[in-house]
């Protein structure tokens, strides 16, 4: 059984920051490309940050230079460190894990944890 369970959730000011972290479990880690998503409220679901198998690393625009992404693949966990939040990075994150066997995906996704940026 797949699980992904995100922690580190909070209500912070802006300006501050918070780190999440992802538990997987039921997979073999280290050959997923694994990712943050986050939907805020109205909003669709957007990527926030990738990091693939080989450490290569893609963020969104919006968190370019605040966020950083990186994964610990002797214990199964993928981080998100979140510097200098805005309100606008209010929404619940979530955790995802992809990999594509002959061009067929195989997807997971966690259950969210929820960040609310207010004063």
């Amino acid at each position: 059984q797949v699980q992904l369970v995100e922690s580190g959730g909070d209500l912070v000011q802006p300006g501050g920051s918070l780190r999440l972290s992802c538990a997987a479990s039921g997979i073999i880690f280290s050959i997923y490309n694994m990712g943050w998503y986050r939907q805020g409220p109205g909003k669709q679901r957007e990527l926030v940050a990738q990091i693939t198998t080989g450490g290569n690393i893609n963020y969104a625009d919006s968190v370019k230079g605040r966020f950083t992404i990186s994964r610990d693949n002797a214990k199964n966990r993928v981080y998100l460190q979140m510097n200098s939040l805005k309100a606008e990075d209010t929404a619940v994150y979530y955790c995802h894990a992809t990999r594509s066997v002959r061009g067929v995906p195989f997807d997971f996704w966690g259950q969210g944890t929820q960040v609310t940026v207010s004063s």
